[in-house]
C-alpha cells in the first residue's frame, strides 16, 4: 500500500516509521523519463514522467525494505561512496516546501545547505512510499523482462 507525503504530519510519521533511515543503505534506483524511440525510430523527446524509484534497505525487523517514489523529479544529485568507504545512512532529511519535496541522505540539512552538500539529494514534486516484504538481500528488485 502506497503512502503519500503531503504535509509535515505525513513526513514526521514516515521518518518515525523508518527511524530517520538510521542503519540504512540505498540499494538501487530506477528512473523513467517518459521519452523514448519507437520501432520505426520516431522519437518522443518529452520527459513527461520523470519518476525516480529508490529502494532502501534497513537493519530493522519492521519496514526493512522501503520503496520511495519521487514523481515529477526535478533533480538527483548522486554521490556514491567509493568501495574504500561504507555507504550506510545514519540519518536522513525530508524537507517539504511549496511545490517540492527534498530527500537527503544526511540528517539536519536545510534547504540552503543542499546546494553545497556532497551526498545524495533528491528533489521532486511529490513523494510516496511503501514497505516491501520478502525481497531483502542482494537480488535486484528492478529487473527488465524482455
Amino acid at each position: 500500500m502506497w503512502h503519500s507525503i503531503n504535509n509535515d504530519s505525513d513526513r514526521i510519521t514516515f521518518m518515525n516509521i523508518v527511524g530517520s533511515f538510521h542503519d540504512s543503505c540505498i540499494k538501487e534506483m530506477s528512473y523513467l523519463s517518459g521519452a523514448y524511440v519507437d520501432k520505426e525510430l520516431s522519437m518522443y523527446p518529452v520527459n513527461d514522467q520523470r519518476c525516480l524509484k529508490v529502494i532502501v534497505q534497513r537493519q530493522s525487523q519492521e519496514h526493512a525494505m522501503i520503496e520511495m517514489e519521487f514523481d515529477g523529479l526535478k533533480y538527483l544529485k548522486l554521490f556514491p561512496c567509493g568501495d574504500d568507504y561504507t555507504c550506510e545512512i545514519l540519518d536522513a532529511t525530508i524537507i517539504l516546501t511549496e511545490g517540492s519535496v527534498y530527500w537527503c541522505d544526511c540528517g539536519g540539512i536545510s534547504v540552503s545547505d543542499l546546494e553545497h552538500y556532497t551526498g545524495t539529494v533528491i528533489c521532486a514534486s511529490k513523494l510516496r512510499w511503501r514497505s516491501i516484504e520478502g525481497c531483502m538481500g542482494q537480488k535486484e528488485f528492478y529487473t527488465s523482462i524482455m
